[in-house]
């Protein structure tokens, strides 16, 4: 039986509720890489609730550090707002400083790894990803307007870096295929321990809504599944009409049956609480989100020649061979490229466009 901790709590004693999680859910951590990965959509300000808050961040890192001085990364790929600015992203958001030193920029280096050929046959993923011995994942408590909750699972999507996400999104077509395709992400590499802000959480039409409640939680689990089922019953949803979660138990990954799930806190549903459309017409139906996957599915990297040195670090770090030198500047071959864009996130030149 899974286990999710629901644990009282604001940002100014969010350490409390994380020695907790770690007491419930112990990860073997001493001498191990670690990851964590917090939910850094985009670059904005910690109060307005679209990335994980730097307190949680920082507690996290801090917890770990008395565990262990061992190798910690933390890092995220941003959403489609922000491609190639993950420092950005970090910096304003606060996560940069709550990271206390142990930010690394997880774009720059990336390794093919074989997909579901419904979609991708590959897709580019951060490399500390499939290095690291411990993921932990932050993720924020919001809505979605395609998925309809974002959580555990989705939060696993930065794990691949630049407009693959876009690319994923137009080859799934509908929410149905996309919430099957976040399975797939989700179990490139399963995180060892998720622990949720949920502080202040997101109604409305996320994963961006401006419409923000005060919830007062920190959520816990080593299942990710259990966990977005929890989240979905904190909502007023039934996790049972959640396609990503059914694909997940069919697939052995958890059980969304409250049966199945050990809450160790109080579950109480948040009155009125905003959800978009369950069947995910929030985002499929509308225009400008549909303009801005497609703006970004055509992005190709180009290199300016004034910038460019033709020192040739782009090419030696593509994952799928799509950049080669001709006449000393590189050069993409659109039908190889999967716009993970780690050439534009190595230029020493900053000389990578994309276009």
């Amino acid at each position: 039986m899974s286990k999710v901790m629901i644990h009282p709590a604001g940002y100014h004693n969010v350490r409390e509720a994380v020695d907790r999680a770690f007491e419930l859910f112990p990860v073997p951590i001493a001498g191990r890489k670690v990851l964590i990965k917090p939910n850094a959509l985009r670059a904005s300000e910690a109060g307005e609730a679209v990335t994980t808050h730097p307190s949680v961040l920082r507690a996290v890192v801090e917890k770990v550090q008395t565990l262990s001085p061992a190798s910690i990364v933390v890092g995220d790929n941003p959403g489609m707002f922000n491609y190639g600015a993950n420092e950005e992203t970090f910096t304003r958001t606060g996560l940069m400083e709550a990271s206390l030193g142990r930010y690394q920029n997880i774009g720059l280096d990336s390794l093919k790894v074989d997909f579901n050929p419904d979609f991708m046959p590959a897709v580019s993923v951060s490399k500390i990803v499939m290095e690291a011995d411990v993921v932990i994942s932050l993720p924020k408590f919001k809505t979605h307007g395609l998925t309809v909750i974002t959580g555990a699972m989705k939060n696993c999507y930065g794990y691949l870096p630049g407009a693959q996400k876009a690319m994923l999104h137009k080859a799934a077509g509908n929410p149905a295929r996309f919430h099957e395709m976040l399975v797939d992400v989700y179990r490139l590499r399963v995180p060892d321990l998720f622990i949720m802000d949920a502080v202040v959480g997101m109604e409305g039409n996320g994963p961006a809504s401006t419409e923000l409640r005060d919830i007062g939680l920190i959520l816990a689990s080593d299942n990710g599944v259990a966990m977005d089922s929890v989240v979905a019953a904190l909502m007023g949803c039934d996790p049972s009409r959640l396609r990503f979660l059914q694909k997940a138990r069919e697939l052995g990954l958890g059980d969304f049956d409250p049966g199945a799930i050990e809450v160790i806190g109080d579950l109480k549903p948040i009155p009125g609480f905003k959800l978009p459309p369950l069947g995910g017409e929030a985002n499929i139906d509308n225009p400008h989100v549909q303009q801005l996957i497609e703006s970004r599915v055509v992005l190709r990297p180009q290199a300016d020649p004034e910038l460019c040195t033709g020192c040739g670090t782009c090419v030696d770090h593509c994952p799928v061979s799509a950049l080669s030198m001709k006449e000393a500047i590189p050069v993409v071959d659109p039908g190889v490229c999967i716009s993970c864009f780690c050439c534009q996130e190595m230029c020493p030149e900053k000389a990578m466009a994309l276009k």
